[in-house]
């Protein structure tokens, strides 16, 4: 049993749900989550938990994500990409400055429209089976940030750019917008996620890159798997102080400061909890006003 995560980078034409099917063919074990989709024309980063990794899938979502994403000016399709049907075309008479001050003009927080052909649900149905069926809902603007982005091609129609920004984000619809204030329209030609949190591309590997090494054995494997605690590494770490303590822990009962090694803590703040021998068992938060921490990660 594999525990912990290991960067895959998607090709196109896998769905992430393709990507975990793939995975759990290769490593011969069903617990494996991604964390967080990617269309299937995007490439890229795509972290994926394994074992008890699993339980990290929703702590990886928060992180901050970087793209690659070339931009077409011109045209505007249903799916808001070049794979969409298209609904419009123009031309495009805009200079280079007005391509980066409009680009630019999105930093920060930005109140983004989801687009139909997405996972999102409204009332149990999903999105896209919504717009398949030829239907379109009121979607309401969600508050996404933009902390940076950079052009760095202008080869009109087409505009190159990189984009760090949060979870939730769709760099489609953020190309449609920059179309639409550009009066031309646009829709999104490229996708590639270059960075998740700490998963870099240059040290994503691909599925069939994953399969050799499992071919090779299970150590190779996890030479290039993080770790749970790994993982985890920015939590603070505390030790439980004895044998009853260690009982309430492994029960994933609630710890007075008192019964832990522990610095001072701030309210709210997450951290690993070690059992009095040294093995890992949980993450807690602290909270002030009960000088108490509560469980909520247990991983044993």
């Amino acid at each position: 049993m594999y525990d912990g995560m290991i960067n895959v980078r998607k090709e196109k034409g896998y769905t992430s749900h393709d990507v975990v099917a793939r995975l759990r063919g290769i490593l011969h074990q069903k617990k494996i989550g991604h964390t967080g989709t990617l269309d299937p024309d995007a490439t890229g980063v795509l972290p994926v938990c394994l074992g008890k990794g699993t339980k990290l899938c929703d702590m990886i979502t928060d992180r901050e994500k970087t793209y690659r994403a070339v931009m077409l000016l011109g045209r505007t399709t249903d799916t808001q990409d070049i794979s969409g049907q298209t609904l419009s075309e123009s031309e495009v008479h805009v200079t280079e400055e007005e391509v980066r001050r409009a680009s630019e003009s999105f930093i920060g927080d930005y109140m983004q429209v989801p687009p139909m052909y997405s996972a999102i649900k409204i009332n149990g149905k999903k999105l896209y089976e919504l717009a398949r069926s030829g239907k379109e809902v009121e979607r309401k603007p969600r508050r996404v940030m933009i902390h940076s982005l950079e052009i760095q091609s202008v080869q009109l129609p087409y505009v190159t750019m990189e984009i760090c920004c949060s979870k939730g984000t769709y760099i489609r619809t953020l190309c449609q917008d920059i179309g639409e204030m550009l009066g031309c329209g646009a829709c999104m030609a490229e996708l590639t996620r270059t960075k998740v949190g700490r998963f870099d591309i240059m040290e994503a590997w691909t599925l069939d890159e994953i399969e050799t090494m499992a071919v090779q054995g299970e150590d190779i494997v996890r030479q290039h798997m993080v770790s749970v605690e790994d993982m985890l590494a920015d939590y603070e770490t505390v030790r439980t102080m004895d044998i009853t303590a260690d009982k309430m822990l492994l029960n994933g009962n609630r710890l007075s400061a008192d019964q832990l090694k522990a610095p001072d803590l701030a309210d709210g703040q997450l951290v690993r909890v070690y059992s009095s021998t040294g093995t890992f068992i949980a993450v807690y938060q602290f909270d002030e006003k009960t000088r108490s921490l509560k469980n909520i990660k247990m991983f044993v």
